[in-house]
């Protein structure tokens, strides 16, 4: 059994090994030999079960490290003896309103010495049974809500034929997306408590669908018409099963469920159901889950389809073929698509621990011979060493950074890979350090910390490191720390630092591959409605051209000489556009047969579009290549992209019904098609 660690804390090496000989045969004991030595032991090892404290000590002395101690609320938790040869009221009355468990004074008398430390651990070992005892007991209540939950939705789950990993992919996404949303934008600044209930809600999304026939739900083919019908009601009927309970309708929990239930189905557009809320009239509780409900059934099996690679499904969300979502939400699952991806993979390992800890509780719990601070010692040790494990194995430099006192700690791994010292007091001044991270960079790093704000806590930077010889850039990704006092104080940081040195190329290939359609090398929808955002900003005065044009007949090139040729179609069809516009004009492939082009409007566009229009059609091997063109003006629709957008799609719509191989502009005639057309989507969504 691992013996208890006692943390001698003096300035004289004679007192640090007398005390360590009298307790030595009983305790480990760590020894620091001034205030901010102790501080480094305490800030890395939360297994200190004792300190013996001096209170005169060059540099910081026993009060300082007191002081220390209860703004870090150690001292709740780790008991502190003073040393000292001074008996004098003023300090001892100081030191107990510290937090002083109790005195020992000089010259130590060896009894006294070992009966006061054996109190005192007794004592707290006490209190420590009991707060455990407190905390297991809301563990598992808390274990027995989510319970409930994870089997309420289990039973939908069941009778809709979904994977059983589903709730928890959702309910990971979900998380994870929220997180995104707080990370990047000011107006998002989710707490960790409100990022837990809205993902823990986010479990009973489809709990209408317990209403809806199985016949209908595991239906392997397309819905028809009535089916569908049937099918969205489950989104209201959900809702209205969490809006007539009367016992728990106003807590929190169930308002989340509520939104989550009534509107994942909503849309961005307008084109969603049940109630066709459109942008920011969508709940971003809703917004968010209908994302990670979307991202989840693209990728998971299904009765009637297989599972899409997370490439693919990206793709046809970021090109709205799953229906309109958030731009920001967007942005989200762009740049952190390889992590929700990580998220799925690591699901089940997540699963695996949770019942890890779970068994290790309740073999703990039928074994009384340890005690519980034993076993909080023990959960501590494993991950201490699961966390230093994972710091090596991802090759990730960890660190904290406090201000009072100041003292960088820097991960096992880290340390060895910079050669630097594990824990370095006052990093500011720190020789070092300095020839590690220059005096330069360390203070710009350090401002940007401070700099940071309770909302918005988090920095990402890059920094030139000095290690082992060689010059190479690492991305420092941390996270301010503020107390949470009403007028927060920033307390310091903790982050990590990757290696990027070798990957600079690798990254900018993959940013411009994010930016560009695989296949024909245009920019894709995303970023080309980005650009041209971007564009109109900058002079929303100017006359700008949007044109939407897809392929006539373009199936029947894939039917009769296959996906091959039709790749080969869309790949000649980009090249002569690409060929037939000026450097500043904006080209993409929206997804499937269609195309965009965006371009300032001159005085002889209308030639300009009969020449594109004629350089794109023509023979291709054995195919006729023919096109619809739908056309959008700003100076009639104004400098809206979704506007202009929405025109142009309206203009194709007019053209393809007038017989195909046309080109048509938007005028305000056409505005009635739009609810056409929204009909028919309506229809194509599920």
């Amino acid at each position: 059994m691992a013996r208890e660690k006692i943390l001698i804390v003096d300035d004289s090496e004679m007192n640090r090994a007398i005390l360590s000989e009298m307790l030595e045969d009983d305790y480990e004991i760590v020894e620091a030999e001034d205030g901010y030595a102790a501080l480094a032991i305490l800030q890395k090892r939360m297994d200190i079960s004792l300190v013996l404290l001096d209170i005169v000590m060059p540099g910081m002395d026993g009060f300082g490290v007191l002081k220390v101690m209860q703004e870090k609320k150690w001292i709740e938790d780790i008991p502190v003896i003073m040393v000292s040869a001074e008996n004098g009221t003023e300090q001892v009355q100081r030191a107990y309103e510290m937090g002083v468990t109790d005195f020992i004074m000089r010259p130590f008398d060896m009894y006294i010495v070992r009966r006061r430390v054996v109190n005192t651990m007794m004592l707290y070992g006490k209190q420590k049974q009991l707060i455990n005892m407190v905390n297991e007991q809301m563990y598992e209540k808390e274990q027995r809500s989510n319970m409930m939950i994870d089997i309420l939705s289990h039973i939908v789950e069941f009778r809709n034929g979904e994977s059983g990993q589903h709730i928890h992919n959702v309910r990971r996404y979900t998380d994870f997306l929220l997180r995104g949303l707080r990370n990047r934008y000011s107006q998002y600044s989710f707490t960790e408590k409100e990022i837990a209930l809205i993902s823990t809600a986010s479990a009973l999304h489809d709990i209408g669908k317990i209403a809806i026939d199985e016949k209908i739900l595991n239906k392997p083919g397309r819905l028809t018409e009535e089916e569908f019908a049937i099918m969205k009601t489950h989104a209201q009927t959900g809702a209205q099963m969490l809006d007539s309970m009367i016992v728990h309708k106003d807590n929190g929990l169930v308002k989340a469920a509520y939104q989550i239930c009534r509107w994942h189905h909503e849309r961005y557009d307008g084109r969603g159901y049940p109630d066709g809320l459109k942008g920011d009239e969508i709940p971003i509780e809703a917004q968010v889950v209908a994302l990670a409900d979307v991202y989840d059934a693209l990728t998971s099996p299904r009765v009637y389809k297989g599972p899409l690679d997370r490439e693919t499904a990206v793709h046809m969300i970021r090109d709205g073929q799953c229906g309109a979502f958030n731009p920001m939400l967007l942005e989200c699952l762009d740049d952190d698509g390889l992590a929700l991806e990580h998220a799925r993979e690591q699901n089940m390992t997540v699963s695996a621990q949770r019942q890890e800890v779970k068994e290790f509780i309740e073999i703990a719990m039928r074994n009384r011979e340890g005690s519980m601070s034993e076993r909080a010692m023990r959960m501590l040790n494993y991950e201490r060493m699961k966390y230093n494990f994972f710091s090596s194995m991802t090759e990730e430099i960890q660190f904290e950074y406090t201000v009072s006192p100041p003292i960088l700690s820097i991960s096992e791994w880290g340390a060895k890979k910079l050669g630097l010292d594990e824990n370095i007091a006052n990093p500011n001044s720190d020789e070092k350090l300095r020839s590690v991270i220059g005096k330069e960079a360390w203070e710009e790093l350090v401002g940007k910390l401070h700099r940071t704000t309770p909302e918005a806590p988090e920095i990402t930077c890059e920094i030139l490191f000095h290690c082992n010889g060689e010059e190479r850039w690492f991305r420092i990704h941390a996270r301010g720390v503020w107390s949470d006092e009403e007028e927060p104080r920033y307390e310091g940081a903790f982050g990590k630092a990757v290696d990027i040195h070798d990957r600079r190329e690798e990254m900018e290939e993959l940013k411009k591959r994010a930016a560009h359609d695989s296949l024909t090398g245009l920019l894709n929808h995303l970023h080309a409605r980005k650009q041209i955002t971007e564009r109109m900003e900058l002079d929303p005065e100017g006359d700008y051209i949007l044109l939407i044009f897809d392929l006539d007949l373009f199936k029947s090139a894939n039917d009769t000489y296959g996906h091959s040729f039709g790749d080969r179609v869309l790949k000649y069809v980009a090249g002569r556009l690409e060929h037939s516009i000026r450097s500043h004009d904006i080209s993409a492939r929206i997804g499937g047969d269609e195309f965009l082009l965006f371009m300032e409007c001159g005085a002889e566009y209308e030639s300009v579009i009969d020449r594109i229009f004629r350089n794109i059609t023509g023979p291709f091997e054995n195919f006729t290549i023919s096109v619809s063109i739908g056309v959008a003006l700003s100076s009639v629709t104004g400098s809206d992209y979704d506007v202009m957008f929405h025109a142009a799609d309206q203009a194709l719509y007019a053209a393809k019904k007038g017989g195909r191989g046309r080109c048509c502009y938007y005028d305000e005639s056409m505005k009635e098609t739009l609810s056409v057309i929204s009909q028919i989507d309506g229809q194509t969504e599920s």
